[in-house]
């Protein structure tokens, strides 16, 4: 029963001269807090307050957090990318990438001052499952029966933790020899609340923008109906207060006050581009992702399905989808041109 203990990095954050010819991403900053996150997190372990035992002792024993991002599809609109293009992907592994192995690094110096996981201090039987699993313990001298250590298993034989040290060989020696202070370290959530009230409205965890312009069916306190709030992404807002006052959505292409085409939305993208996104990022995230990829009403199902198997292909842990159905429709976000196809009604 593990505990969640989750928290997000705001990537727009670090983008400097946005949607400029210079627009760059401050990598330097970004690894500087990933840093103090990191213990802010691990620091958070002590301060649980879960209500069940079993809880408590599972996120003492291992000390696990989970830190992601939101703002990924806004950040990628900020330095003129389109996402799911080829430099979208490089971009998402990169953030992924330095998120893992800056927190790692930061779990060795937790643990050299603070001590590991207990987990990782105990000693394990090796056991046939084991040795089947990872084979290259046979060649390490390992049979069944010996005794591993919880910090040698998890530094040396994880999957995910032997491409960490694929990064960083000699960081991954002294985790097998000390013990990580955390057994894992990343996860990307959904982030739909804190995007829109910390964030002002950027795109949710790993996902593009819904949309520029859309309304939130908003249930207010001692109201029996839903009130349609009309909310801008923080892209438009601040490409509006940064470039252009007078950009429109709805301008023609082309003219002056239009918006550039790196400002797509999640409908804008083709379903295999939400998986190579995904699949850019799982590499080094040793959790769970939440991310939707958004597929056409009249989606054909072989279609469909082939989602699924690409998925699979990619390596990700899961795949959501999501399909507008025009009947059935009841969503807390709505896009003008879908409230025309729907026979839900909004009352204001």
């Amino acid at each position: 029963m593990d505990p969640c203990l989750l928290g997000s990095v705001n990537l727009t954050r670090f983008v400097q001269k946005p949607f400029t010819d210079e627009a760059y991403f401050d990598w330097e900053t970004f690894n500087e807090v990933v840093s103090i996150f990191t213990r802010m997190l691990d620091n958070v372990v002590e301060i649980n307050g879960l209500p069940i035992e079993q809880q408590r002792n599972e996120i003492l024993r291992k000390r696990r957090h989970g830190m992601g991002f939101l703002g990924l599809g806004s950040a990628m609109t900020m330095l003129r990318m389109k996402y799911g293009s080829d430099e979208s992907l490089e971009f998402t592994e990169k953030v992924s990438k330095e998120m893992a192995l800056t927190g790692w690094r930061e779990s060795l110096a937790l643990s050299k001052e603070k001590g590991p996981a207990p987990i990782l201090t105990e000693d394990f039987t090796v056991t046939k499952e084991m040795l089947k699993k990872r084979p290259e313990m046979l060649d390490d001298g390992y049979k069944i029966g010996d005794s591993v250590k919880g910090s040698v298993l998890h530094a040396k034989y994880s999957r995910y933790m032997q491409q960490i040290g694929t990064e960083d060989p000699e960081l991954s020696e002294k985790l097998a020899e000390i013990g990580a202070r955390f057994t894992h370290h990343t996860s990307i959530a959904p982030t739909g609340t804190i995007s829109l009230s910390i964030g002002n409205n950027v795109s949710n965890g790993i996902e593009p923008s819904f949309a520029h312009h859309y309304f939130r069916n908003v249930i207010r306190e001692q109201k029996k109906t839903k009130e349609k709030v009309d909310v801008y992404s923080f892209e438009l807002l601040s490409y509006i207060d940064k470039i252009n006052p007078n950009a429109d959505i709805e301008a023609e292409a082309g003219t002056e006050n239009a918006l550039p085409d790196y400002f797509i939305t999640a409908e804008d993208i083709l379903p295999r581009q939400h998986v190579d996104v995904q699949g850019a990022s799982q590499k080094w995230i040793d959790s769970s992702i939440s991310k939707t990829a958004n597929v056409p009403t009249e989606f054909e199902f072989e279609e469909f399905k082939d989602i699924y198997l690409y998925a699979h292909e990619k390596g990700l842990k899961g795949c959501t989808t999501f399909r507008f159905n025009p009947e059935a429709f009841q969503g807390v976000l709505v896009k003008e041109k879908d409230l025309e196809n729907t026979m839900y009604t909004l009352c204001s």
